[in-house]
């Protein structure tokens, strides 16, 4: 074996050099996007400071008191736990049209099982709890097994949760007196406390804790990756292994127990319990907050974080518009105005991949 081999004079006159990148000038504006492809919840953080500045600029030192600031959270709260659960959803290219009234039917059942039929106040909240994820549960099961796609699923059980809230309740509100004396633990969420001149109550906290809790579940866990996974491309998420179906049955039903948790907060932050606040607009905010704060709606990218930005967004803009005494239908317009450009943002940095 002392020759050289055949294919070795072949290589002789071969280029020896290492494959590698060719390093080109990168633009500032692809810079740019992959930054804000990379970090899903830059755009709306960025969004909100600027928000801040400006109604800050505009109104004084007013704005910029802690008070101020603390009470747009306390105000934000039930619209930014909805937003998560909200998240979850969209983040496997869904859509929850429910979870406002879902919210709505479970606060009726805690107030009815705890006031009404006198049972203890925790047994009435693991009943709302139950009622909110069985309904999850079922717009689960139509989406993942069934095969109807969510948007049309989430406006029929709308409909029918609506229309049963309405039946079991004669649409009769439980007073707020009624609450503090027979069932003082559905205020819970309303307990406030001061941290200087600012006042926040446990609503906020719960808020943020939860939304804590979902970005770790989110980024740090198998289950969270499969979220993402199937929202971006289910057909290869299903050949890589993953559970689909399953995927999409616990993201609705855990969407449904965050939504009758919501229904908990609400308690507080409203004192009574009325079945007709099912007509408001809760499901269309936090919406709003999910596509503000860069959720896509095609799936499989944004940062729960960014829904935290996106609702304090809305809060910050309601604020502001209302201590500079301007015509509510500013806020709405500003809303739609913020939607169409979450939207076009999206599209803009998904062409980083292109």
């Amino acid at each position: 074996m002392t020759g050289t081999q055949e294919f070795e004079r072949v290589l002789d006159g071969s280029d020896k050099n290492v494959a590698s990148f060719e390093h080109q000038d990168v633009s500032l504006i692809k810079r740019a996007q992959h930054f804000l492809h990379s970090t899903p919840a830059a755009v709306p953080l960025i969004v909100l400071v600027l928000a801040i500045i400006i109604f800050g600029a505009t109104i004084g030192g007013r704005f910029f008191s802690s008070y101020t600031l603390t009470l747009i959270l306390q105000q934000i709260a039930i619209v930014g736990i909805l937003g998560a659960a909200q998240t979850l959803v969209i983040l496997t290219a869904g859509i929850d049209l429910s979870i406002g009234v879902i919210m709505v039917i479970s606060a009726v059942i805690m107030g009815n099982v705890a006031i009404t039929y006198g049972i203890p106040t925790p047994i009435a909240v693991i009943g709302g709890l139950l009622i909110g994820g069985l309904c999850g549960l079922l717009n689960g099961f139509l989406v993942a097994y069934m095969k109807l796609p969510p948007f049309i699923v989430t406006l029929g059980t709308w409909n029918i949760v609506m229309a049963t809230n309405f039946i079991y309740s004669a649409n009769e509100t439980i007073r707020d007196t009624d609450v503090d004396e027979q069932a003082p633990l559905l205020h819970l969420f309303a307990m406030s406390f001061k941290a200087g001149t600012a006042v926040l109550t446990l609503g906020v906290i719960a808020m943020v804790l939860l939304v804590l809790v979902l970005w770790y579940v989110l980024n740090h866990t198998a289950w969270g990756r499969h979220v993402y996974a199937v929202g971006d491309d289910p057909e290869a998420a299903k050949l890589s292994g993953i559970q689909t179906k399953k995927v999409l049955l616990t993201v609705y039903t855990i969407s449904g127990v965050i939504a009758a948790f919501a229904a908990w907060v609400s308690i507080g932050r409203n004192g009574s319990i009325s079945p007709s606040s099912a007509v408001t607009d809760y499901n269309l905010q936090a919406i709003t907050a999910t596509v503000i704060g860069g959720i896509s709606l095609f799936g499989g990218r944004g940062s729960i974080l960014g829904t935290l930005f996106g609702a304090m967004i809305v809060g910050v803009v309601s604020m502001g518009l209302n201590m500079l005494g301007a015509d509510p239908q500013w806020k709405v317009l500003l809303t739609g105005v913020l939607i169409i450009a979450a939207v076009a943002i999206d599209q803009w940095i998904r062409k980083v991949s292109v």
